[in-house]
């Protein structure tokens, strides 16, 4: 008669013991899960973007030699108005005029004193 007491705490201890062990088989799977339909996705999204990604690749490689004769004859102009203009830092934004045109005024020693470290926070 004993044995039947003890039976149901047996069997509630095998049981409460066992639950951890198909827990974790249910996480790997489930982790093995996301994976699969993490590398489904993926693969789906470059079957459908390898056409236009080989297309951008001919449309740069067409304008390659444009980009480069362009920097080569235009570097050098560029390079001597940014010593011209120096710290951009030392304008205001630009402006459009009422007559369309547009402006960019540069700011005064005073403005430039009052003005935040570069380490200081930006109000957006």
């Amino acid at each position: 008669m004993k044995h039947m007491t003890y039976r149901p705490l047996i069997l509630a201890l095998a049981l409460a013991l066992s639950a951890p062990a198909f827990a974790q088989e249910t996480e790997d799977e489930g982790r093995s899960l996301m994976e699969e339909g993490a590398r489904l996705f993926w693969e789906g999204i470059r079957r459908e973007m390898g056409p236009a990604l080989e297309e951008f690749q001919d449309r740069a490689q067409e304008m390659e030699p444009a980009l480069r004769e362009f920097v080569e004859e235009m570097g050098p102009a560029l390079r001597g108005l940014m010593d011209e203009v120096g710290d951009l830092s030392a304008y205001h934004a630009p402006e459009v005029l009422p007559n369309g045109d547009i402006i960019i005024r540069r700011k005064t020693p005073q403005e430039l004193q009052d003005a935040p470290a570069p380490d200081g926070e930006i109000e957006l």
